[in-house]
């Protein structure tokens, strides 16, 4: 079960990556302000996520994918936090909907972690 859970939790990011380039103003708009360079920092974000969404799918070096998508996730959690505490920026997303995606994100920390112990 846990290869499955593996290609598909990493085959997820992999989808997430490439919606980066894909929709990259979305993703600019949620930025928080206060971080500088953020076309730059969507395209780094949406890279890695890709890079450590396919090895840890295609079982390459799965553990050191792992620990880039708890550090990727721990990163990003500012957008979500910026995207719940100003929800007249996102008209289209309902406000609660942007605070109940927050505890997801320990979530899916916590599944990543998982993928860092040894098999």
């Amino acid at each position: 079960m846990k290869k499955w859970l593996r290609l598909g939790f990493g085959g997820t990011f992999v989808v997430l990556g490439v919606n980066h380039f894909i929709n990259a103003p979305f993703y600019v708009a949620i930025m928080p302000p206060y971080l500088p360079l953020h076309w730059e920092l969507v395209y780094v974000s949406g890279l890695l996520e890709i890079l450590f969404g396919a090895m840890l799918a295609l079982n390459l070096k799965p553990r050191l994918a792992a620990w880039g998508l708890v550090a990727l996730l721990i990163a990003i959690f500012p957008a979500n936090i910026h995207m719940a505490l100003n929800p007249q920026f996102y008209p289209n997303i309902a406000a609660w909907l942007l605070y109940a995606r927050l505890p997801f994100q320990f979530l899916f920390i916590g599944i990543a972690y998982w993928f860092t112990r040894a098999e």
